[in-house]
Parts: C-alpha cells; sequence; structure tokens
C-alpha cells in the first residue's frame, strides 16, 4: 500500500498496489506542473483525507480534471471528466514516499508532440 500526501497534509490518497511503471510527460501542463504519474483503475484509489476539497483545472479538450489541493497548491491527481466507466486515474506519485517508490520504472511520454513513449 502506498500514500500520497500533499505538502499541508489536507488530501491524503491511498493505493493498494505499486504502480508498474511510473510515467513523466512533456506536455504543456504536466512539464510545468512537475507531475510523476502513477495509473490506477479509480476502483483502487482511496481519499483517506480531503476527498471533494480538491480544486479542479480542465484545459485542452477539458476531458481531463486536473486536482491541487486548495490549501498549499500540490497536484494531487487526475481523473476524467466523465467518471461512469472510467477506466483510469493517475495519482501524482511524486506525493508518495521516495524511497517507496526509488526502483519503480519511470517512463517518459512524449505529449509535447509524437504522444508516443520515448522509452
Amino acid at each position: 500500500m502506498l500514500e500520497a500526501t500533499c505538502h499541508c497534509g489536507a488530501v491524503k490518497i491511498r493505493v493498494s498496489v505499486e504502480p508498474a511503471w511510473l510515467n513523466e510527460c512533456n506536455c504543456s501542463i504536466c512539464r510545468r506542473l512537475g507531475t510523476l504519474w502513477s495509473y490506477y483503475h479509480p476502483s483502487k484509489v482511496t481519499f483517506v483525507k480531503g476527498a471533494g476539497t480538491t480544486v479542479a483545472y480542465l484545459w485542452g479538450d477539458r476531458g481531463l480534471e486536473f486536482h491541487h489541493c486548495p490549501t498549499c497548491g500540490c497536484t494531487t491527481h487526475w481523473e476524467p471528466v466523465r467518471k461512469e466507466g472510467a477506466e483510469r486515474m493517475a495519482v501524482n506519485a511524486r506525493l508518495m514516499d521516495p524511497e517507496r517508490i526509488a526502483g519503480i520504472r519511470v517512463r517518459h511520454f512524449d505529449g509535447a508532440e509524437s504522444w508516443k513513449y520515448l522509452d
């Protein structure tokens, strides 16, 4: 089990399993946020604290909501705008204990141009 906590502790997310890999994307929003995404089925993500309190930001095709803590501003997760039938959401692994994710492979995604993994 892994926990992701924002800086002030107002939002705490728990996931039941380690991700198979982490995603570093260079698209215009992810590179500015400095996120490292871990992907899960929404049923595998539990908000221990702060459920429903995060602030959503929508951009581009408005298909994803990027959420952040309203107190400290840390980006916590993204989820699809359409919740029904959603198969995937992401938790910002930079909010997890670095020692717990140190050995997990980081894949680099070219979200800026080709929409392909670079490795």
